[in-house]
């Protein structure tokens, strides 16, 4: 089967989301208030001693920030600076800032930042506490120039340089309500103040303000059990295939699949789900195909059967000239 782990009721203004809209209205209260309460300076933003970029998005459910997170590690690190990346570390056992080893557990951790701890190839530090994390990452990696929040564009005792708000393509902004009568965390007027907009697919022109596209690209597997072992999507025509996510958007991933030839049996699961070996279990000796953020949750108990996408994110020219921008302003204002 096929579903997506965000309510239905988000993308219409139907009858349940018209029942939730004075709970909505509470929620967007707060939130406003909150943001008021810092751009006032009643309440102060943490600045860190380096630029900070945050990559988050103004909706829930996945929009596609952690392979973003990840192109600009390398993109950064391509033009000679330092980065360092901080994340909540959702699911974790623990809240204190901490440093995630490249092959840690999710469990501990978080799913998105193991990932980005074994692809990144720079520091990773999670926490409850984003500004916390920051200045412990900087005092352990004295050389590090930059940090890269993955999230947290809602956490603003965190102060930030540059913003990038990413929504999902195909998604939008839903039914445009706050939640929970829709996806939305912050008004869309929101999109008016970050740096840039990337539109994970779809068209971006014209959709929002400063938007840019993306896309993400990935047609090769590496096998779980021996990760050199890598396969084309070809080697996967001509049979059955199961395909699990559990991720934010199981459609776009089981998507992907369908436009790579493959022939998915997919089966859904919640944003994060902490997977079982008997989540894995399946009829026949057919192959297991995934995501890389589900990979490192299943990896501990996966055969040789088991296999992860390796997705890169491509985005727009454009954003990698105006991340250079913001930072030449931050380095003369700093």
């Amino acid at each position: 089967m096929s579903a997506n782990s965000t309510p239905a009721h988000w993308q219409t203004r139907g009858p349940l989301a018209v029942l939730l809209l004075p709970v909505a209205a509470l929620f967007a209260a707060v939130a406003a208030i909150r943001r008021s309460v810092y751009r006032c300076k009643l309440l102060r933003s943490e600045e860190i001693g380096v630029p900070v970029i945050v990559v988050g998005n103004i909706t829930a459910g996945g929009t596609g920030k952690t392979p973003l997170v990840l192109w600009l590690a390398q993109f950064l690190a391509a033009q000679g600076r330092r980065p360092g990346i901080i994340s909540r570390g959702y699911g974790a056992t623990r809240s204190d800032p901490r440093a995630v080893p490249a092959y840690g557990s999710a469990a501990d951790y978080g799913d998105e930042p193991c990932l980005l701890a074994q692809r990144a190839g720079c520091p990773v530090w999670v926490g409850s506490d984003r500004a916390a994390s920051a200045h412990a990452l900087r005092a352990a990696h004295p050389d590090v120039d930059v940090i890269i929040s993955d999230d947290g564009l809602q956490h603003y005792r965190l102060a930030r340089d540059i913003e990038i708000a990413v929504i999902d393509g195909t998604r939008g902004l839903g039914n445009g309500w706050p939640l929970p009568a829709g996806p939305l965390r912050e008004p869309a007027s929101r999109l008016t103040t970050v740096d840039a907009v990337v539109v994970n697919g779809g068209d971006a022109r014209g959709a929002f303000p400063q938007a840019m596209a993306m896309q993400l690209e990935g047609h090769a597997f590496r096998n779980l059990r021996d990760p050199q072992q890598t396969a084309e999507a070809a080697h996967f025509h001509g049979q059955p295939v199961y395909a699990i996510a559990g991720i934010g958007n199981p459609p776009r991933f089981f998507s992907h699949l369908k436009n790579l030839g493959l022939d998915c049996i997919t089966r859904a699961f919640p944003d994060h789900h902490a997977y079982t070996e008997q989540d894995l279990q399946f009829a026949g000796d057919h192959p297991i195909v995934m995501t890389e953020k589900d990979a490192v949750k299943c990896t501990a108990f996966a055969s040789t059967r088991h296999w992860a996408l390796v997705v890169n994110a491509v985005p727009d020219q454009s954003l990698g000239t105006t991340i250079n921008a913001r930072l030449a302003q931050a380095r003369q204002h700093g």
